[in-house]
Order: C-alpha cells, then sequence, then structure tokens
C-alpha cells in the first residue's frame, strides 16, 4: 500500500490540489460556480475534491458511509477555516431533498461507481436524480476496468500492489497472489468487490443511457490528472482516434470523466 493510503492528511492535500487545478475548469465548461451553487460530493472520503470549491464560495455538503473518513473531512475544514457539511450515511438511505431548492447543481462521483455491484449500480443511478436538480450536472470519473491497476490492487499490500494487470487473471490465481503478498481477508473482499463490478467505458455508458442520463463531456485520460500529485506525471487525454476504439480504449483508459444531465421529456 502507498504512502498515501496510510497518511490521510496526504492523502487529502493530493485530493485538494487535483480539484483546484483540474476540476474547476471541467465542470465550468457547463455550470457556473458561484456562492448559490449547491455541490454535494457522493463518496466523499476526506473531503479534499469539496475543500478547493468551498474556497470559491459555493455550497459543499460530503457523504460517506465511513465515520472516519467523516470525521476526518470535518477536521480537515476546520484546519483551512472553511464550511462544509459532512453526513457518515449510505447514500442510498439518504433523506431525500423535499424541495428543487435543497437539491443539488452539482454532484461529484468521484472513485465510486467501481465499487459499486452491477445489482446497485441501476438503484444508485437512479436515486441520484432525487437529490440532482433539474439542470444540475454529475460529474463522475473513474479508472477502466482493464487498464494496469483498474482493479485498484494498488491499494493492497506487498508485492502484488506494484503489479499491473494481475487483476485481470483467473479470480482463484489473483486470490493466491494477494494472499501470498500479505494482503487481509477484509482487503481481499474489497478488491474481489471491485473484481465483481469490472466498470468498462461501454459499461458506464450503456448505465446512464438506460437510467435516462444524457453525455454533456467525456475526457477519457491516457495518464490521469491525478499523477501529477502522486507521481509528477502531467497528464495528457487519449487521441481521439484511440479514444473512440470500443473495448480496446479501456486497456489505456486510466481516468474516465463524464459531465452528465438527466434527459428530459422522457
Amino acid at each position: 500500500m502507498q504512502q498515501r493510503h496510510l497518511n490521510r492528511k496526504q492523502y487529502f492535500c493530493e485530493l485538494v490540489n487535483t480539484a483546484r487545478e483540474f476540476y474547476f475548469d471541467y465542470v465550468k465548461a457547463v455550470i457556473t460556480l458561484s456562492p448559490d451553487t449547491r455541490i454535494l460530493e457522493i463518496g466523499c472520503g476526506e473531503g479534499g475534491n469539496l475543500l478547493p470549491f468551498a474556497g470559491k464560495g459555493c455550497q459543499v455538503t460530503g457523504i460517506d458511509i465511513c465515520q472516519k473518513r467523516i470525521e476526518e473531512a470535518q477536521t480537515f475544514f476546520a484546519e483551512h477555516h472553511q464550511q462544509g457539511i459532512f453526513i457518515c450515511q449510505d447514500f442510498l438511505l439518504a433523506e431525500v431533498p423535499k424541495t428543487e431548492t435543497g437539491k443539488f447543481d452539482l454532484i461529484l462521483i468521484h472513485d465510486v461507481i467501481e465499487h459499486i455491484e452491477s445489482p446497485y449500480k441501476k438503484i444508485f443511478m437512479l436515486h441520484i436524480k432525487h437529490f440532482l436538480k433539474q439542470n444540475g450536472i454529475v460529474f463522475f470519473g473513474f479508472p477502466a476496468w482493464y487498464n494496469p491497476f483498474g482493479g485498484h490492487q494498488q491499494i493492497s499490500v506487498g508485492f502484488a500492489s506494484k503489479l499491473p494487470f494481475i487483476h485481470l487473471f483467473p479470480k482463484p490465481l489473483y486470490q493466491a497472489l494477494l494472499k501470498v503478498s500479505g494482503v487481509s481477508s477484509s482487503n481481499i473482499n474489497e478488491l474481489m468487490s471491485i473484481r465483481a463490478s469490472r466498470m468498462t467505458v461501454e459499461k458506464f455508458e450503456r448505465l446512464a443511457s438506460e437510467t435516462s442520463y444524457t453525455i454533456c463531456q467525456r475526457t477519457l485520460w491516457l495518464i490521469n490528472p491525478h499523477y501529477k500529485q502522486k507521481f509528477h506525471i502531467n497528464p495528457r487525454r487519449q487521441w481521439a482516434f484511440f479514444a473512440n476504439i470500443p473495448y480496446l480504449r479501456n486497456f489505456y483508459t486510466t481516468s474516465a470523466w463524464y459531465l452528465l444531465r438527466q434527459t428530459l421529456n422522457q
């Protein structure tokens, strides 16, 4: 496991920098950010993605199922003298806003959809609509399953955390490698859940269509923008030709970004 996954403050600061440098301009292409903008992040963790938006005066709310992450978000926001609402809850059980003004202009969902197994993905996508204003935007970011570390094995320990493509091995072999590497049972279960989810570009776009979302913008990254913080490598978008090769593009998409709106008149 990389040090950043153990040092949550370092992890928080890296997310802050990536959000400030890349997410702002990406979402501003389709939405105006102002003190009236209400933003929700689902799976907010320590809140690093939200801090730059709070710094711009936006009204930010984060929800996460992990109590420790919510406590860290509250602490880090206080240290930076920023306001934010943080809720520890399963999003699918969260209370639906009763009025349009209680809903959100922008919903951030970064590195979350690949953790939701297939039977629940449609339910998740449909539940988001109850929190989104009629003309609101949803930002999704996720690693394509077939890329070298699309299985999130970097969050494990030992040699397995450094091996690309091992998540594509047959399940028994993958599990055996993780065990030999010293990965805990709970960590293996998490990695097996991600394996069951197997989020690809094609699968995501089909899911968006089936749940009546319209894709406003899509960017497939050859080099994930967050790698600038992690590895000091400048991000690089895929050339259009390679980004439009179905299925094969998943092997070299380190991050897929989407801006979605609700499809109206359905």
